[in-house]
């Protein structure tokens, strides 16, 4: 069963005492070398060598059952891959982290490996986390350490390391920039699930230490991200805004004075059938962490009425012993695609701005309902009041089936477009195939067999957690 508050990572309001004695153990495995000190040098001469290109990763994933699109990701010299959960609604990009490890997932091997390499403390991507520290800076070669926890009571504490991530970007170009991330040394999964398979989170926010925000200060790439996702589980990922088609986008401003650093949109209407509910002014945060959408109590009511109003008196019935989300039906015979009842249901849409002329964002039923192991339909929409939310409304993963979205932290926006997530528009898809597998393997960010990569999607119980 997926775990509904999977999504929602809201940041502890203080430490722990017990991880300050752990911290102080560990502080010896993470002095900062003269190599981290000296990465600004590095950075000047990145910069010197703008490029504007961008760098395109295949996706793998599902929003059910696995619950979440990942990338592979090398990092470090000689390279060591990673799988990271894509989320736009975190800044900070973390792997477990062998310091030793406590309540790793993945076996020793497969953790990522420190060699005096941490970010200090008085460093500005430090200072700029905006996130609990552990204990103060008393020495500015201190190194920095991070706490995040999330909504289920899970946790990653860690130090801030800076290592090499060779990319192969669109252009044809290498780099090997040195960026900064976590090392995450002990997760906590105190939950009734059980932790997320991935080695860590690829942090895609707003914020200054996310890989999009440092990859654009060292003049590598657009502060542009850009991802795709199908319904059959394949996708792309792209930092840059080489993918951007020219035309057909439809864009929406991002919410000024905004409290918070994540992609949050104007206020929005919400339809049905195309039909007002009446519920308007409703700010809406695109969370590519998030598997399902979350709306407040009043508009997960309205919606909720209207499409039980619709299924009452149908083929369909209640199927309350499915647990796999709050609501869920079941036909005479189990189902086996969305399709199958699909003309059950009705679109939704999410309107911004004015009604004349605004935004549309439409959701199609196949992009708001799954089919569970059981054989049911279940709503994808969930009342994200009930877990804490109050008045957030959170688009997921599942809105985002089908359909191209664009983070424009250039200009500020954010836009979609309807799009077949198996093709990369606006490339030379010949350029790809000239690419060197030996040379530059999966996780380097290059086109060569793209959507030939493994799905894990296999493990049915797994859920992850993304950030609020």
């Amino acid at each position: 069963m997926m775990n509904p508050k999977r999504e929602t990572r809201k940041l502890f309001p203080g430490v722990y005492f017990f991880f300050f004695i752990y911290l102080l153990v560990l502080s010896a495995r993470f002095q900062p070398s003269e190599a981290t000190k000296d990465s600004s040098v590095r950075q000047v001469k990145l910069q010197n060598h703008r490029l504007g290109s961008s760098i395109v990763f295949p996706v793998s994933g599902n929003v059910y059952p696995l619950g979440y699109y990942y990338v592979l990701l090398n990092i470090g010299n000689p390279p060591k891959l990673f799988d990271l959960d894509i989320d736009t609604g975190s800044d900070l990009t973390w792997v477990q982290c062998d310091a030793p490890c406590n309540g790793c997932t993945k076996p020793l091997a497969n953790q990522y490996k420190p060699n005096r390499n941490t970010l200090p403390c008085s460093h500005l991507l430090c200072s700029g986390l905006d996130l609990p520290q552990s204990r103060p800076c008393a020495d500015p070669d201190d190194q920095c350490d991070y706490e995040i926890g999330y909504s289920d009571h899970a946790s990653s504490v860690g130090a801030l390391v800076t290592d090499e991530f060779p990319l192969r970007l669109e252009n044809g170009s290498t780099m090997h920039p040195h960026l900064t991330f976590g090392c995450g040394y002990d997760q906590q999964n105190p939950g009734p699930h059980p932790p997320p398979p991935t080695a860590g989170i690829l942090g895609l926010g707003r914020g200054k230490i996310s890989i999009s925000s440092q990859l654009s200060s060292l003049g590598v790439t657009k502060n542009v991200i850009v991802h795709c996702f199908n319904h059959n589980g394949k996708g792309f990922l792209s930092i840059g805004d080489e993918l951007v088609p020219s035309s057909g986008v439809t864009w929406t401003s991002l919410a000024r004075n905004s409290p918070s650093k994540n992609y949050m949109t104007g206020p929005a209407e919400l339809l049905f059938n195309d039909k007002t509910t009446g519920v308007k002014g409703i700010n809406l945060v695109f969370d590519s962490g998030s598997s399902y959408t979350y709306f407040n109590a009043e508009a997960y009511k309205a919606i909720l009425d209207l499409i039980r109003k619709d299924v009452k008196g149908k083929a369909l019935m209640d199927a309350k012993e499915d647990k796999s989300l709050p609501v869920c039906w079941k036909d005479k015979k189990p189902l086996k695609s969305v399709h199958d009842v699909k003309k059950y249901f009705k679109t939704i849409t999410l309107r911004f701005g004015s009604q004349k002329s605004g935004q549309l964002f439409h959701v199609p039923p196949e992009s708001y309902l799954i089919i569970t192991e059981n054989g049911n339909v279940c709503l994808g929409i969930l009342n994200g009041t009930e877990i804490g939310l109050e008045n957030y409304n959170i688009i997921g993963d599942i809105f985002f089936q089908g359909i191209m979205v664009i983070y424009d932290n250039e200009k500020q926006r954010i836009g979609w477009i309807p799009s077949d997530c198996n093709k990369l528009p606006n490339l030379d898809q010949d350029y790809g195939e000239n690419l060197s597998e030996e040379a530059y393997p999966r996780g380097f960010g290059f086109l060569g067999g793209l959507f030939s990569g493994t799905d894990s999607s296999k493990n049915k119980n797994l859920v992850s957690d993304g950030e609020l």
